[in-house]
């Protein structure tokens, strides 16, 4: 009996010593000074109050409310007779191809909502470019139940940001912070208006930094386990100071809902977009012109292909599978099956790392250093950094931002292999005139309204003329890469 009575004494002291810590602990947070919880600074083990960083947050988070007009737009549709009076063997035209006819249909009017984050009292607010993008009527709605119409500034479909602003001069805007500093398992607060609820805080660690997701051409992104679902996009990922660390930006989920993955975009590349929207009107993005992947990831699709893995001298880098040929690393010599490991002697070890530091700190014409490997050799370059273009000047594009596209000059290969003396290929269509006009990527423009495009110049002057006409309409000779002549009519208006 004395040795189970000099057990549960035991016990109980050992209940008693848990209870009596439990306790201080609970003290310990609820006495926290508010103004001395940091980011950075909290001892290992112990609690994170993120009231304050709340508080702090959440006025400067908006809802911004979306309408798109009804329209009246020209579609293909299938003539549900075409097999019945089609020519099958072409005595009449071409074979098989009147069984489409095109036809006038009306859009209906579409409303949405997304979220955004004030970034200065007069007026600018960061959102996400596919919140705002084709939209004809923007409303920002502060959390004091304020209401302002909004106008876009500017877009940057490639990093999924845009820049919008209302007409105050006393609005709460958030403190900024640097998101290189993050850390992982750093607590995060997400930020926004999930489903039209209203404003909602969610709580979360960052799970990982520079995470690519294969999607947009520019991303490093914040990757977060703070509930982000859909109207969350635009909102803000602050930390624990209440300082915007990320735009919330999309989720990762298999049924469309939160499913324990979120991802922001960085600070450092916001501040980026912003500053060049505001200055320049569109982003002057300055590029290597390679096209490569992870080390690590080129090693395992190389055995899943059934080949030995490759020993390319070390598992950390940037893979280079291509590199264009008119670029800027081709002009300093890199070539396919080179591997970076550092650009101004940092690290590199994703693609998403190298994206991030060549879109959040260069601009054309600026020169890096470029470390690598070639056959597990180390070697160095000075890269002079171009733009989209293919360039170092500033990137004209206010009057282009219709189109919805990027262009360059042909090259000379492209002259003599196409037998042309000019034309402007099209990198990319992400949105606007071009992609409702079905024109692809890749395709290269000969003439705008019987005018040769030769260079930039041309296309936006043609733009220009094209769009203050009582016929919005730009009628374009194309030539796709294989040499065949095409055709395109692009409306500038609806």
């Amino acid at each position: 009996m004395k040795k189970v009575s000099d057990y549960l004494v035991y016990a109980m002291s050992i209940l008693a010593i848990v209870f009596s810590a439990s306790s201080f602990v609970k003290v310990y947070a609820n006495k926290t000074p508010l103004t001395s919880v940091t980011s950075s600074s909290a001892a290992p083990g112990q609690p994170v109050d993120l009231t304050f960083a709340a508080e702090k947050a959440v006025p400067s988070v908006v809802t911004i409310r979306v309408v798109q007009n009804s329209k009246t737009q020209t579609v293909e549709v299938e003539d549900p007779f075409g097999d019945f009076f089609s020519d099958p063997f072409g005595w009449f035209g071409n074979p098989g191809q009147n069984n489409k006819q095109k036809r006038q249909v009306q859009t209906p009017k579409r409303q949405g909502s997304g979220s955004g984050v004030i970034i200065s009292k007069d007026g600018y607010i960061v959102t996400n470019n596919h919140v705002v993008a084709d939209v004809d009527e923007i409303t920002v709605v502060l959390t004091d139940n304020r209401e302002f119409s909004a106008k876009v500034i500017g877009t940057d479909p490639s990093s999924d940001l845009a820049l919008i602003k209302v007409n105050s001069n006393d609005l709460p805007a958030i403190t900024i912070s640097d998101s290189e500093k993050l850390r992982i398992g750093e607590w995060v607060l997400a930020i926004g208006n999930p489903f039209s609820l209203g404003t909602t805080v969610t709580a979360g660690i960052i799970s990982a930094k520079a995470r690519g997701m294969g999607m947009n051409s520019v991303e490093s992104f914040i990757q977060t386990d703070a509930a982000i679902n859909r109207g969350n996009s635009g909102g803000a990922l602050v930390n624990t100071n209440g300082e915007l660390v990320g735009i919330n930006a999309m989720l990762y989920s298999e049924t469309g809902s939160y499913s324990g993955y979120g991802f922001a975009i960085p600070t450092t590349i916001m501040n980026r977009v912003v500053d060049d929207l505001k200055k320049y009107g569109t982003v002057q993005r300055a590029i290597l012109n390679i096209e490569g992947t992870d080390v690590n990831n080129y090693i395992d699709r190389e055995k899943a292909n059934g080949k030995d893995a490759p020993d390319l001298g070390t598992l950390e880098g940037i893979y280079v599978a291509k590199v264009n040929e008119d670029g800027a690393a081709a002009a300093a010599g890199l070539k396919e099956g080179d591997v970076i490991t550092q650009i101004d002697n940092k690290k590199v070890s994703k693609m998403a790392e190298l994206q991030e530091y060549l879109f959040s700190s260069k601009r054309p014409g600026d020169k890096v250093t470029i470390t690598y490997l070639r056959n597990k050799q180390k070697k160095s370059a000075t890269v002079t950094l171009k733009n989209t273009q293919g360039n170092t000047s500033v990137v004209k594009s206010a009057d282009l931002d219709v189109l919805g596209a990027t262009f360059r000059p042909v090259n000379d290969s492209e002259k003599k292999q196409l037998e042309i003396n000019y034309g402007l290929k099209v990198m990319k269509v992400n949105s606007g005139a071009f992609k409702k006009s079905n024109v692809p990527d890749g395709v290269i423009l000969l003439t705008a309204n019987d005018k040769p495009l030769k260079t930039i110049d041309d296309l936006q002057e043609a733009v220009k003329v094209a769009s203050t006409s009582k016929d919005p309409v730009i009628y374009i000779k194309a030539m796709f890469p294989t040499g065949k002549r095409t055709y395109y009519v692009v409306m500038l208006q609806d």
